[in-house]
């Protein structure tokens, strides 16, 4: 059976977001169908808010609806800069109220095979940051897959020159989690980044 133009159509929209297949997009469309008028329009102004409001940081690439961003206009310790790949990986590690630096957000991650090489990331404005001083420490917050770690070798590499002491994430065994259900690679993380106690 063919829906409606109008439906139709608003799947296809839909279904264009990452992690929305086809049955999720149908049913987020006639869950949007049900819905009061009133809701359908604050999702509608929602939706052309972010475009018209937000954009990203000057300074780290975060997003923003002021240039700069509150975390590069806030008190941080600018002395070490933490460098992820997307601006919800920001969120992430201030979620754990640890971290009181600046940040460096990538735009991505090195990824041949995508055809996501050094000059589609926000590397040149990184190394500017670097050079022109004050910056002790760059954290390499990137994700633990090939590309993160592919990444964080390369900025490494454009790094260490600088003078500037280069660190990587620690990664292994989630708290809360059993060790039986832990592959190869997060174990030997987890045994590589072993500490004193």
């Amino acid at each position: 059976m063919n829906h409606p133009e109008p439906i139709a159509r608003l799947i296809d929209e839909l279904q264009r977001l990452p992690g929305i297949g086809r049955k999720g997009a149908q049913r987020l469309a006639f869950h949007i169908l049900r819905t009061p008028r009133e809701e359908a329009d604050r999702l509608v102004e929602a939706v052309r808010d972010v475009k018209d409001r937000i954009t990203y940081c000057s300074v780290c690439n975060n997003v923003t609806d002021v240039d700069p961003c509150a975390l590069c206009n806030g008190d941080r310790d600018r002395r070490i800069i933490c460098v992820v790949e997307e601006p919800p990986n920001v969120m992430a590690i201030e979620r754990g109220g640890e971290f009181k630096g600046a940040y460096h957000v990538l735009m991505g991650a090195l990824s041949p095979l995508q055809g996501v090489g050094p000059d589609d990331l926000k590397i040149r404005s990184l190394l500017a940051r670097v050079e022109a001083g004050g910056v002790e420490e760059v954290i390499l917050a990137t994700n633990p897959n090939v590309e993160g770690e592919a990444t964080a070798i390369y900025l490494a590499r454009l790094l260490k020159p600088l003078g500037v002491r280069v660190t990587r994430i620690a990664m292994g065994v989630p708290v809360g989690s059993d060790l039986e259900y832990a592959d190869e690679v997060t174990m030997h993380k987890a045994m590589e980044g072993r500490r004193e106690v």
